[in-house]
């Protein structure tokens, strides 16, 4: 029986959360061409869509996800010419990471397992990220003599700084997932069977919130890693005039002059 891509990234939205799952076990979840593109989708999706209010990622399994697997379909193969690596890649593995860092919600990661290579850049560019005891994250690059892709080289130094980033990348070892959250790359390690749960009280929890304020003050930490100070402010200005045009911001300034629990519709 063939399998579809819907059978093999399960969706659905429960709560205002989008969960999108990689649904491959027996591959550890390396994750195929169709597959890539049909979470690429669900992302666009989910900015675009004012009932989906977070969005967590996660895997069956006991993988995460444990790489790319070239293997998974594509375009057809033939004779390599010059430019062909670096035109997959970026329609490849760097438009998956984009469509996390770019997704107008929030999205947390709930790593059940291994996650490597592109698969653990896909968790680290996530904006939360809850990992399961046995979960380790891998830069498995330099196993196979390969440079990291999947915007690896970005991510890493930006969560651990460039010393700890190159050691990660030049000796591939595994991180277990308590050093992983020592480092930074995570923010809560669980015992496994309290994974799913964490992630859905910590997703309804954002869903709950000020959707546009969380989406905008995304954009500014992301983009504050890559400018200079006088952008930054500039920038912040700007998302505060913009999402004080919103309801929910209307909602949370008159709830405090109010003396109520403020109640947020996303808007």
């Amino acid at each position: 029986m063939t399998r579809t891509p819907e059978d093999e990234v399960l969706h659905r939205i429960d709560n205002g959360v989008a969960w999108i799952t990689l649904n491959r076990p027996e591959a550890m979840n390396a994750v195929t061409w169709d597959q890539r593109e049909r979470v690429i989708a669900l992302l666009a999706e989910a900015s675009a869509d004012p009932g989906v209010r977070a969005v967590v990622v996660t895997a069956t399994g006991k993988g995460f996800c444990a790489g790319a697997d070239l293997r998974g379909g594509g375009p057809p193969a033939g004779e390599r010419v010059a430019g062909d690596v670096a035109r997959m890649i970026r329609l490849g593995a760097q438009r998956l990471i984009t469509a996390v860092l770019d997704c107008e919600k929030p999205v947390l990661a709930a790593v059940n397992g291994t996650a490597a290579g592109i698969g653990a850049h896909l968790a680290l560019a996530c904006d939360l990220v809850i990992a399961a005891e046995p979960a380790r994250f891998i830069e498995v690059f330099v196993r196979r003599g390969l440079v990291p892709d999947g915007g690896g080289a970005y991510l890493l130094p930006r969560l651990v700084g460039p010393q700890k980033a190159k050691e990660l990348m030049f000796f591939g070892d595994a991180v277990p997932a308590v050093e992983a959250e020592r480092l930074g790359l995570v923010n809560r390690v669980v015992p496994a069977e309290e994974l799913e749960a964490t992630a859905r009280a910590w997703a309804e929890r954002l869903a709950q919130g000020p959707t546009r304020a969380l989406a905008m003050t995304k954009q500014l930490v992301n983009a504050s890693l890559d400018g200079d100070r006088a952008a930054a402010l500039a920038a912040e200005a700007t998302a505060q005039e913009i999402n004080m045009t919103t309801a929910d911001a209307n909602e949370g300034v008159a709830s405090f002059v109010e003396r109520r629990t403020p109640k947020y519709l996303g808007r």
